[in-house]
């Protein structure tokens, strides 16, 4: 911890600019296009300008991502993303997390960071005194003091507001942040778009860890879709941008699927209070079903130090349970097939030989949560080919660091092929069992009109290059820890 202090003590002292910033007026909602590889608190930050409701309603619209690839859980992924920053505007590619809230970029201060990422995709760094928009952030600003929330930080007055983000995975990014305009498509009828841009505050990335800058791997940066008043959701939605509500539908079958940000009218879904006061969508788990046996939990079996509840989180792969819910389920789906002979991979994956139709040889699990929301999970979801066996899907979180031990966490493994909606107005989350290929209906708040957003496959046909503005996603498929942040 000291070492990271005087890390950022040294940002402080060498990271220093000014440049006036110009907000853009434009309003609605965005799109952003996605595609994806193998598959706070009630007040915004009082630095964020606030409108009142009649205002917003003038100028919300919704936001289309659509979805690519497929899942694959023994892959090592990433949800990526090509968005404009800065006056000119330049593109850069940032991994798009549901588990964490600072957005960042690779910084022109960072000389360790790569020059070319995933594929072959040049990136780039960005400079704040190229851009005509961009600012820099103070210790002063509200939005520095709500995010630091401590004095020991060494702070104060016009200073740098620094900033270091640690993932569960150990990977790490730190520097300072900055306010610029970000460039996304905004929903204007049935599967169209036209161009919008927000101004929103991310982080300036002058330091990263080894893992984060991988050549196989590497972007610009991360954009964080997590639920604190810092995400890039969060900032657009306190200036009337886009609704505080997303959706996702990830089609474990065909492929590609559906990200969307705003009301979604079509489906509906069946919703669960978020647990208070947690940084992750946590909900409360009431019982798992292994085919007709139901165990009823009670709340203590998953909660973790402060982490209440299950997290669900789309920018993991797998889904961990605690050592308690975890050994009798594995016992109750494996007695399904007695006979098989079970051996263990890279020290974490419980696998076998099997050739057969394993949804005919195998047990449903059914998650169960408060408001009779279920969570329905067929074999051939749990269930993956891996080295030539098929291996299971569901992780034993008691054998998690100390940090992570025992916790509840739910990821794509059990998402896909389900239309989930994370609904931070109402503090709520919901799915229903939906074809991810097909089409749901969005609420334009501006018109009142509904309109189609489509499912997509980007990462078959997509150019890297395409002029539009452009969101991949990438599943995160860690072999040792968790990609959402967790610390």
């Amino acid at each position: 911890m000291d070492s990271r202090f005087f890390c950022l003590c040294f940002l402080l002292l060498v990271l220093n600019f000014d440049h006036t910033v110009v907000l853009a007026n434009g309003g609605g909602a965005g799109v952003i296009k996605v595609s994806y590889k193998f598959a706070g608190s009630e007040r915004t930050l009082s630095a964020l300008r606030a409108h009142d409701d009649v205002r917003h309603l003038n100028i919300l619209a919704g936001v289309d991502l659509p979805l690519g690839g497929t899942g694959r859980p023994d892959a090592v992924g990433l949800y990526y993303a090509k968005i404009g920053i800065g006056t000119p505007s330049k593109d850069y590619y940032v991994q798009v997390d549901t588990g964490s809230d600072i957005t960042w970029v690779n910084c022109i201060q960072c000389h360790e960071c790569p020059k070319r990422g995933y594929h072959g995709i040049e990136l780039t760094l960005y400079d704040p005194k190229d851009s005509l928009t961009g600012k820099l952030i103070t210790c002063d600003q509200e939005f520095c003091k709500e995010i630091i929330r401590t004095s020991l930080s060494g702070c104060t007055g016009n200073s740098s507001c620094l900033y270091l983000e640690v993932y569960g995975d150990g990977s790490y990014s730190m520097g300072y942040f900055v306010e610029d305009i970000v460039q996304y498509d905004q929903v204007s009828g049935d599967l169209q778009t036209k161009s919008a841009n927000g101004s929103v505050i991310f982080g300036c990335g002058a330091g990263q860890s080894e893992d984060l800058g991988s050549s196989d791997d590497a972007l610009d940066g991360v954009l964080g879709f997590g639920k604190t008043n810092s995400s890039m959701l969060s900032q657009l939605a306190s200036s009337g941008r886009v609704r505080k509500m997303f959706a996702h539908c990830l089609d474990g079958v065909n492929g590609g699927g559906i990200f969307a940000i705003g009301h979604v009218v079509q489906p509906q879904v069946n919703t669960t209070p978020l647990v208070p006061n947690q940084p992750h969508y946590n909900v409360n788990m009431t019982a798992v079903q292994v085919g007709l046996d139901v165990r009823n939990l009670t709340t203590y079996i998953y909660t973790v130090g402060d982490n209440k509840g299950a997290i669900i989180d789309s920018g993991t792969t797998l889904a961990y349970l605690p050592e308690v819910i975890y050994l009798p389920l594995v016992k109750k789906v494996f007695s399904w097939q007695s006979d098989l002979e079970l051996r263990t991979l890279h020290d974490i994956y419980t696998c076998f030989d099997y050739s057969g139709s394993v949804d005919d040889a195998f047990p449903p699990v059914t998650f169960h949560f408060e408001n009779s929301l279920h969570l329905k999970v067929y074999p051939s979801e749990y269930l993956f080919p891996f080295e030539d066996l098929m291996c299971l899907g569901f992780q034993n979180s008691g054998l998690q660091s100390q940090d992570k031990q025992n916790i509840t966490l739910l990821g794509d493994l059990v998402l896909s092929n389900k239309l989930v909606l994370y609904d931070l107005e109402n503090q709520t989350i919901g799915w229903t069992e939906y074809n991810c290929s097909s089409s749901i209906k969005l609420k334009d708040e501006l018109t009142g009109s509904v309109h189609l957003v489509g499912a997509h496959s980007l990462s078959r046909g997509c150019s890297l290059h395409a002029p539009m503005v452009l969101f991949s996603l990438l599943l995160m498929a860690l072999l040792h820890g968790f990609s959402t942040e967790l610390l």
